[in-house]
């Protein structure tokens, strides 16, 4: 299985899940590597802007970044091994990530029942954007999908950032949240027409304002926070952003 990878090891930590419905509470999490999409803003790029690829970053603009190596930001490993690491913290809930975790369903089922061979007690969140549709196995093993589609101010195409079958799909499962990142008034109204294409209740919306620092949360919160009290949404803050700033595995 292909996961992001630390200067020490691959990207599995120990902290306080940061955004979405389960914000605050302690989890493990598992960062894969590879994403089907570029987001412009994308805080973990490691997982997909590699020397050679075409896509355009924020960061661009920081004469100091450079397009990752591949072999430097990510490790093959067993699944067992990965099951034996995630095992070693004393938690229970874990968190698949990426990048785009159902790029590789079949290996995180085999991640999933050995956890759960150790314990029957785990949680497994995922998180993912919304676009690859979970395995009939993966979505029955999975306790919580956290979906984040993608809006136009990821500076994509709406037909690569956009499967309507699996968000129509997602829209009907009881276990799917749906989590925004919105910067201002645009993607505020894009987010309406989105709720509305796709019949998503107001209490399963969380939006959460964009930003890599507290500064850019702080700015761009003061518009998203009150469109989320008239719409009914869950405002979402970035906890690990807060606590972290733009630090990795932590």
């Amino acid at each position: 299985m292909l996961l992001a990878r630390l200067d020490d090891g691959p990207e599995i930590f120990h902290t306080l899940q940061g955004e979405g419905v389960s914000a605050g509470l302690p989890a493990v999490f598992v960062r894969s590597s590879l994403c089907n999409l570029h987001c412009r803003w994308c805080d973990t790029d490691h997982t997909w802007n590699f020397e050679g690829t075409p896509w355009q970053h924020d960061k661009d603009a920081d004469p100091a970044y450079r397009k990752h190596r591949k072999a430097e930001v990510a490790i093959e490993l067993p699944t067992s091994e990965i099951v034996a690491r995630v095992a070693a913290f004393p938690c229970r809930r874990v968190v698949l990530t990426g990048g785009e975790p159902l790029l590789q369903q079949e290996a995180w089922l085999d991640v999933i029942a050995g956890l759960r061979a150790v314990d029957p007690a785990y949680v497994f969140e995922v998180e993912t954007n919304g676009t690859r549709m979970p395995l009939p196995e993966f979505r029955a093993a999975v306790d919580q999908f956290n979906v984040s589609p993608k809006l136009a101010n990821s500076g994509m195409a709406e037909g690569l950032r956009t499967s309507p079958e699996v968000l129509a799909a997602f829209a009907a499962d009881p276990k799917a949240w749906f989590k925004f990142v919105a910067r201002g008034g645009d993607d505020l109204a894009e987010i309406d027409r989105f709720a509305t294409r796709f019949g998503i209740p107001a209490g399963k919306i969380l939006v959460m304002p964009e930003g890599r620092s507290s500064d850019e949360l702080d700015r761009h919160a003061l518009e998203v926070a009150p469109r989320c009290i008239a719409r009914g949404w869950r405002f979402c803050d970035r906890l690990h952003v807060r606590l972290w700033g733009d630090r990795r595995g932590v």
